[in-house]
């Protein structure tokens, strides 16, 4: 039964658990600690003000960033080009990772650093009460 609520099942067995835009090479890593789910995602060349992280229908992690920024030196028109091999704009993306229940959404935490985004998701790690429902059984409905 705790098959069911293993994150990377629902990963690998449902395409709507984790979307990311197409093409996108913003690559990720989900790891679980007992503490909390950590995101980690390349954004190589984003500061904190191009990535917007926010949570959509109560459990949905969107992570978003816009790209479109050119370098400098390509709009002088002294200068000339003799290897273009890195990318001088920036890709758009987004991902989509559905949160498992045990979260406490309003807790998360997001950091850029030397292009990497880090989203840390803390669990909540509070007993639940038991889901047991008593049904009366009677002769007639």
């Amino acid at each position: 039964m705790a098959l069911f609520g293993d994150p990377f099942r629902r990963l690998l067995w449902s395409p709507t658990i984790y979307r990311a835009s197409p093409g996108s090479t913003a690559l990720l890593d989900w790891i679980e600690s007992p503490q909390a789910h950590v995101f980690k995602i390349n954004v190589p060349g984003y500061g904190k003000e191009d990535v917007k992280v926010q949570v959509e229908d109560g459990n949905i992690l969107v992570i978003k960033a816009e790209g479109g920024k050119e370098d400098s030196l390509g709009k002088d028109k002294d200068i000339v080009w003799h290897v273009a091999e890195r990318k001088t704009e920036r890709e758009n993306f987004s991902r989509e990772i559905e949160l498992p229940e045990n979260v406490k959404v309003d807790q998360i935490k997001a950091q850029v650093e030397n292009g990497v985004l880090t989203v840390v998701v803390p669990k909540d790690t509070t007993p639940k009460a038991s889901k047991v429902r008593n049904i009366n059984v009677t002769s007639k409905l």
